[in-house]
């Protein structure tokens, strides 16, 4: 692996990053409506890239099958449901374990890290595979195009990396760990790009399963998690104008970089 493919594969974590350190820059007490509004941008940003990012890709990437192109991102979008929702049983197991029963904070923290984090997974993958075909045709042309992709990720990680570390502070987490949260959750993708390009002609098969996977997951979320916590009680229309605002912010980078 050469050096320009190392750095390719990490600039969508400074994505990730950059946008988990907004995080440090806010007041450490949240008003309502201020925790409801960063709950509908997160619900937003969400849906979007759910949308954009991974279930158009993964139908894009299935053409060769026709009229039956549908198929694997149904298929991958029910089992990534199907896992959330047996995810959401252990956490409810696990705070009732250690957290003598106030699960709230616990299981939506847990739930929402889980799912941005599937979604970043097969993103490095995507940024991977086009890396591992640079490898292979061993043309400037295309490692340039890589870098335009990873450069492209980097910038829809950007919100990504807030919508992690921003509701953790908001309900009450320390700004440092918010922000360590937020970072991590990143680290995925340069690892999923490395195992993509050493296990490409076995990973890149099965790439738009893992999409559409990954789009269940965070769908789940934010119907389960994030919308019910946006209109209970008053400030409801905070989340849902921020809801509005993430999935047009959302939806205008995947368009505007895809």
């Amino acid at each position: 692996m050469t050096l320009l493919t190392a750095q390719g594969l990490l600039v969508p974590f400074f994505g990730t990053a950059l946008g988990a350190a907004c995080v440090l820059f806010m007041k450490k007490y949240f008003s309502v409506a201020v925790q409801k509004g960063l709950m509908g941008f997160a619900s937003g940003v969400m849906v979007a890239a759910s949308v954009w990012s991974l279930l158009i890709p993964s139908i894009e990437q299935s053409q060769h099958l026709n009229e039956f192109a549908f198929f694997p991102a149904a298929a991958g979008f029910l089992i990534g449901i199907i896992f959330l929702m047996l995810t959401d049983k252990l956490t409810d197991k696990l705070q009732a374990i250690t957290q003598n029963g106030e699960n709230s904070y616990f299981k939506k923290t847990t739930m929402l890290v889980i799912a941005v984090v599937l979604h970043n997974i097969p993103e490095g993958m995507a940024v991977g595979a086009v890396y591992a075909n640079a490898l292979a045709v061993k043309e400037s042309s295309a490692f340039s195009a890589a870098f335009v992709l990873a450069m492209g990720i980097a910038i829809q990680n950007l919100p990504e990396g807030a919508i992690i570390s921003m509701p953790l502070a908001a309900r009450g987490m320390s700004k440092g760990k918010a922000f360590f949260n937020g970072i991590m959750s990143g680290v995925v993708e340069p690892v999923a790009g490395i195992l993509t390009i050493l296990l490409s002609t076995l990973i890149i098969p099965v790439l738009p399963y893992l999409l559409s996977f990954a789009a269940g997951a965070m769908i789940y979320v934010v119907v389960k998690e994030l919308v019910p916590e946006i209109s209970e009680g008053k400030h409801s229309d905070s989340g849902i104008m921020m809801f509005t605002f993430g999935f047009s912010l959302m939806m205008a980078l995947d368009v505007a970089l895809g």
